[in-house]
């Protein structure tokens, strides 16, 4: 049988065993098994198969995974969270539309300390909606806000998403995560922008503004409350733009920094216990990931031996796709995808196709991770599968539906759709950064 035909054959069962609820992990390394069997034999795949998955495995990016999966579990715990919150509405809360754009900055500087946008999300939601709807803000806009604006913290280093993408498309993690600082900032200001214009188009959705009277010394001193938040960035991504670190070093610190402040947070009866519940959680998520990888790695050499990527290659050469118009392509695949899968289930399908895609028709690889990763966070809040407004809703009051949650985020899934636009047409607001990494 033609090897081609195979490769179609090994993705139509994949998305088969999708539909039947199978775990994507498994319905990635049973396609790529049975199809490198069907194509190279049983033993030649064991062997093949068994050193592949240990080089993902073993790979020394991937060290920098668990130890951001660590910082995020540790950046939940203790007044670190609610600290940035009170900081920043210290200085926004009396403006129109204070309290959600004090959320969004929130959840931007909490993103240094996390790279996932479900903690992110989780964690503000119960922080910052409830003090919204007491201040008379509309119950769908408080969590929608939440929701939205958790999407930040897989942009902001560290980011566990970036991390995985380096690792599957074999680029630098260390650009990748710089990369991200610019949208992630940007995405904020956006929020931002778009809340105060919705209090003049919706003034009901926002409620009273707060008047209380806030001295510039309350203010000033309110800044030594996010020290924790400057200390990580400054480890974190200033190790990384200035050369001292290795992404892998800067995870380390990192951790080691948030473990400090964690502990220093925790009640000195509870440290041990919630040591070892930290440690867990960690290594539960780090497994379910590189289950992940080494799936979507078995299914990469798959396609490889089926000539998949060649055919895809030769489709889109006879199509004669500008490069701008690949992405946006890309753009609005992984838009519809995202109303059904998960981040990483996403770019573990789709990246082993589309790499060598870009890379033939010369697109900056860095600039379109941050075009496709953007896409990818806009599906964190689209129904039916919009995950960061699971996580919002799982947190949330017993009178707030997931519709409410979903309604409240849709302004915000049209702002990152500009967002989006903007870095396609503007490559230089994702690899300034990267070009000026210093120690490349």
């Amino acid at each position: 049988m033609d090897p081609v035909v195979i490769g179609v054959l090994g993705v139509a069962f994949m998305i088969l065993l999708l539909l039947f609820g199978v775990h994507i992990a498994l319905a990635l390394g049973l396609s790529g098994l049975l199809g490198s069997i069907a194509l190279n034999g049983i033993e030649a795949t064991i062997w093949q198969s068994t050193s592949l998955i240990y080089n993902i495995v073993a790979a020394q990016d991937m060290v920098t995974l668990p130890l951001f999966i660590f910082m995020g579990i540790l950046a939940g715990v203790g007044n670190i969270s609610r600290n940035i919150y009170t900081a920043l509405h210290a200085w926004v809360g009396r403006i129109r539309g204070g309290l959600g754009i004090a959320t969004v900055s929130s959840c931007t500087a909490f993103g240094v300390c996390t790279g996932s946008s479900l903690v992110t999300a989780a964690v503000f939601s119960r922080i910052c909606a409830p003090q919204m709807r007491e201040q008379g803000y509309d119950r769908n806009i408080s969590y929608g806000i939440c929701a939205s604006a958790g999407s930040i913290g897989m942009l902001i280093p560290p980011s566990i998403l970036l991390v995985v993408y380096g690792v599957i498309s074999q680029q630098s993690v260390g650009k990748l995560l710089l990369a991200g600082v610019s949208p992630g900032i940007l995405l904020a200001v956006f929020f931002s922008l778009g809340i105060y214009l919705l209090t003049f188009i919706r003034p009901h959705w926002f409620g009273r503004r707060d008047m209380t009277e806030i001295t510039w010394a309350l203010r000033i001193h309110s800044l030594l409350k996010i020290w924790p938040v400057i200390l990580v960035a400054l480890v974190v991504v200033g190790g990384i733009f200035f050369g001292i670190f290795s992404p892998t070093e800067s995870a380390s610190f990192g951790a080691a920094t948030l473990l400090f402040l964690a502990l220093y947070f925790t009640p000195r009866g509870e440290r041990w216990s919630f040591l070892k519940k930290s440690v867990f959680e960690t290594l539960v998520v780090s497994a379910m990931v590189f289950f992940i990888m080494s799936g979507a790695g078995l299914f990469a050499r798959f396609l490889m031996y089926s000539d998949i990527t060649g055919t895809v290659l030769n489709l889109i050469a006879q199509a004669n796709f500008q490069p701008t118009t690949f992405i946006l392509l890309a753009c609005l695949i992984y838009l519809i995808m995202g109303c059904f899968m998960d981040s990483i289930s996403m770019i573990s399908i789709t990246l082993p196709i589309l790499a060598p895609v870009v890379a033939n028709l010369g697109i900056n690889p860095i600039h379109f991770a941050m075009c496709t990763v953007m896409a990818i966070e806009c599906g964190l809040v689209t129904p039916p599968v919009g995950l960061n407004v699971y996580a919002a809703h799982g947190v949330a009051a017993k009178d707030v539906s997931l519709v409410d949650i979903f309604i409240g985020a849709f302004p915000f899934c049209l702002i990152m759709l500009l967002l989006t636009l903007c870095i396609i047409f503007f490559p230089a607001l994702s690899t300034f950064l990267p070009d000026h990494m210093m120690g490349r």
